[in-house]
């Protein structure tokens, strides 16, 4: 039985071959028609809309919007019409004239130069007074998500500054260190001690700190990144290794840093540095 059901969606004019041209699949019901006038003022929608509106069985029920009326004689599969930032929004399809001419042409991209001399050839037997303006689909799509690749240049950019200036204050503190501790550096190994024992010495302490900052740094990391996720529709989630491996990573970084000196200061002669002025 057929029911008037009002809604508010986003609605396309295209033509009898948009469907097929664009490769949409038709899940339920049926293409526009060349052989029916009445396909003039019927729709296909998709499955979100048709979700939306609480339609089992779409086909024959009619949509208002405002002061027109479509009879529903298809459904498309669910495709994303928008940025991926987005959830697949409720889309109806109906037949319309478009004032301006619109072709997308599929090319190889190994000569691309000629190619587009030759469409524009082509377009000029068609539309002499018109010029041709084109635009590549690749850098559209490009551009949707410009804004996203300048914010991950712009953390990534400070993100190794902020790594850069972190290793630098290590590796001084660590060469302090060493040389506050030289003494007891000479004592230790005149009494036997191994150099990698001294180097796990010196370097327990940089550890420590680290593994503190990584504790106080990680809930904080967590809950910005899952508030900059929430404004994408499609996201990946964020798991407890993604953390550990950040922290590790911080870890053998602080170690690289501060080994120079651990190392220099274990393997250091001890009678120089305890040998009294």
């Amino acid at each position: 039985m057929k029911e008037d059901i009002g809604v508010s969606s986003q609605k396309w004019r295209v033509d009898y071959d948009y469907i097929k041209t664009m490769g949409m699949k038709i899940v339920e019901g049926r293409n526009f028609s060349t052989d029916m006038a009445s396909d003039s003022s019927v729709t296909i929608i998709n499955k979100t809309m048709a979700e939306k509106l609480g339609l089992k069985d779409p086909l024959g029920q009619r949509i208002v919007n405002g002061w027109e009326t479509w009879t529903v004689v298809g459904m498309i599969d669910d495709f994303n019409f928008e940025s991926m930032k987005q959830d697949v929004g409720a889309l109806c399809l109906v037949l319309g004239n478009n004032t301006s001419t619109i072709v997308a042409v599929k090319i190889k991209t190994t000569n691309t130069k000629s190619v587009l001399s030759y469409i524009s050839t082509v377009w000029k037997d068609f539309a002499p007074d018109q010029p041709i303006r084109y635009t590549f689909l690749d850098e559209s799509f490009a551009n949707m998500y410009a804004d996203v690749q300048h914010t991950g240049t712009i953390f990534t950019s400070f993100a190794a500054l902020a790594i850069i200036i972190a290793c630098l204050g290590l590796f001084a503190l660590s060469a302090f260190m060493a040389e506050q501790r030289n003494k007891e550096i000479g004592i230790r190994k005149v009494l036997g001690a191994s150099v990698s024992g001294i180097t796990t010495m010196l370097s327990k302490d940089f550890v420590k700190l680290v593994i503190i900052s990584i504790v106080l740094a990680s809930p904080i990391a967590y809950w910005a990144m899952t508030k900059w996720l929430q404004d994408f529709a499609y996201r990946i989630p964020i798991s407890w290794w993604m953390i550990a491996v950040a922290g590790l990573t911080a870890i053998v970084i602080a170690l690289i840093t501060i080994s120079f000196q651990s190392i220099k200061a274990a393997v250091a002669n001890p009678v120089k540095s305890l040998r009294t002025e």
